[in-house]
């Protein structure tokens, strides 16, 4: 496997792994089992029956799971310590053909583009379920989806473009996800009927 192709690999697991781990795990591992793709040795074991068969049935559940407004956000939160690490041990995986200390450096950089991904979705999911009505969730689930499905055809078919897209979504990321937890927080304040406390104004001295 060519070095660009390794590196948009190992990219674009961890991206795709932050949004839909077992989506990212099945397609990826039904491509190589049809032989559209040939993935690295460490990689190969997605292509196994109980691999296909155990992220296949996830694959549901999850899709399932993300329709529901509310609850959405509750299997976010449980799979902060099941998306991230995964994330980063699929980029391992991903540069086994090359070097143990670029394995290494993949499965740290893995970690975090999986993590700057999933808290980016969960944020944004979690901001969009304070509103009452469930279309909004529904639409941006299956966003998702499209483009968990586009990224990992660039990722076959472009991986330059794919990278230069990660570029440009890990920064809209660092910019947003901020702004979104402060806005959580805020909702958060205002439904529980707390508010911050008004700065006190110093007397004013009679001149």
């Amino acid at each position: 496997m060519e070095h660009l192709q390794q590196l948009a690999l190992a990219a674009g697991l961890s991206w795709a792994s932050g949004i839909r781990l077992y989506a990212a795990v099945f397609i990826v591992g039904v491509l190589g089992r049809l032989g559209y793709v040939h993935l690295p040795t460490d990689l190969l074991v997605l292509q196994h029956d109980w691999v296909l068969v155990a992220s296949g049935i996830m694959t549901i559940a999850e899709f399932l799971a993300d329709k529901v407004p509310g609850f959405d956000s509750v299997w976010d939160s449980i799979h902060t310590f099941i998306r991230i690490p995964i994330g980063a041990l699929l980029a391992w995986g991903a540069m086994g053909d090359s070097t143990p200390a670029l394995q290494m450096v993949a499965a740290l950089l893995g970690g975090a583009i999986t993590g700057s991904t999933h808290f980016a979705k969960a944020g944004t999911r979690a901001a969009i379920n304070t509103s009452p009505e469930p279309f909004s969730n529904w639409i941006a689930s299956f966003g998702e989806e499209g483009m968990l499905l586009g990224g990992l055809w660039l990722v076959f078919h472009h991986p330059l473009a794919f990278l230069v897209l990660l570029a440009a979504f890990t920064a809209l990321t660092i910019w947003l996800v901020p702004k979104l937890f402060r806005f959580l927080a805020r909702t958060w304040r205002w439904l529980s009927g707390s508010t911050a406390p008004e700065p006190a104004v110093p007397p004013r001295l009679p001149i």
